[in-house]
């Protein structure tokens, strides 16, 4: 009978005990983790409470390496060397899966980016690399590193392989790399060199336009004003619209070449292409004027007025096309109604 009775307590004891158990389990699992906590933290914007919980977190557990990724994000923004320490401490653990390095050393990419150490920058993701060759992000962190130093052989290299990787083509991109090279050879003088690039350009991407610009820009600086002004040409008549910033340069240069009857050709062709070009339709007018062809002239002007009654260029030609026979009371109303329209230049704040 005793044994009965023992046996009877030591069960109850034993299912009071499993029955504790399980109800602690069941709060536990109830009770968010110090981990969640920073979550929690981090997605409200609650970097100072979302640090304090990771630095908990991995005080109680030094194997936790998301949570130390986390804490090396958050001190990056403003203490980029503490992230660094608390990221390359995760370079020594042994047995890592290669996943997991992976994002140690993105995390560190980005450390040293912050801190524009960009060589640094780049071995890190250059070790991204070396552990998994396609590896999307690094080539793309890569790219953009070798845009930030403007080296744009490399940027264009890195891009058609990504380009490679993800079966898409953008042969712009590529045209703008190889006319910014362009660009920075031009501003060293390297002029021979610099064309070469721009025409490059023009290969790659046979509707980028802005390569003739600059290759006349070349040709301008060699005292070449012929070729300037036939690429000069190219590029208004392929931008028609970017196109009329080139104007003056292309007037000037016909002029110096004693060519000026050809500026009126110039500005036929551009309004065949674009009869709307109002700044065609202005500087043709002016070009017919100083030949005296002012009927013609006036019957330009009121057909860009037409067009845009508030184009100040237009108005103002059509004031200096009617100064000698208008009153100055006309004049004069009508420079107040082309004050009137200007905008009102804002004080600084």
């Amino acid at each position: 009978m005793d044994i009965v009775i023992t046996f009877f307590v030591l069960a109850t004891v034993a299912g009071g005990i499993a029955y504790w158990l399980t109800i602690k389990s069941e709060r536990n699992k109830l009770k968010p983790s110090l981990y969640t906590d920073a979550l929690t933290a981090i997605i409200r914007g609650d970097t100072l409470k979302a640090v304090h919980h990771l630095r908990e977190t991995v005080k109680k557990n030094s194997e936790h390496i998301d949570a130390y990724l986390h804490l090396g994000c958050l001190y990056r923004d403003g203490n980029p060397q503490q992230a660094i320490k608390v990221h390359q401490s995760l370079t020594v653990r042994p047995n890592l899966p290669k996943p997991v390095q992976i994002l140690i050393h993105q995390e560190l990419a980005r450390d040293y980016l912050a801190l524009e150490e960009y060589s640094r920058a780049k071995q890190e993701a250059e070790v991204v690399l070396r552990l998994e060759k396609r590896n999307l992000w690094a080539t793309q962190f890569l790219t953009d590193l070798a845009v930030k130093t403007r080296n744009w052989p490399e940027a264009a290299r890195l891009t058609k392989l990504i380009q490679r990787m993800t079966n898409q083509s953008d042969n712009r991109t590529l045209a703008e790399f190889e006319c910014n090279e362009g660009r920075d050879l031009l501003n060293k003088d390297q002029l021979e060199d610099a064309r070469s690039a721009f025409q490059r350009a023009l290969k790659t991407d046979k509707t980028y336009a802005l390569p003739y610009y600059y290759i006349g820009i070349t040709y301008e600086r060699e005292e070449n004003l012929v070729k300037a002004v036939e690429n000069w040409e190219k590029f208004a008549l392929a931008d028609l619209e970017g196109g009329v910033c080139v104007y003056p340069k292309i007037e000037s240069a016909l002029f110096d070449l004693g060519r000026f009857s050809e500026i009126e050709r110039f500005y036929r062709h551009i309004l065949e292409q674009d009869s709307g070009n109002l700044e065609a339709l202005v500087n043709l007018a002016n070009v017919l004027d100083e030949k005296g062809d002012r009927k013609e002239a006036l019957q330009l002007v009121d057909e860009a007025l037409h067009k845009n009654s508030d184009d100040v260029h237009a108005r103002l030609m059509k004031m200096k096309l009617t100064v000698q026979n208008g009153s100055p009371s006309e004049l004069a109303r009508e420079i107040d109604k082309i004050i009137e329209d200007l905008p009102n230049q804002q004080l600084p704040s």
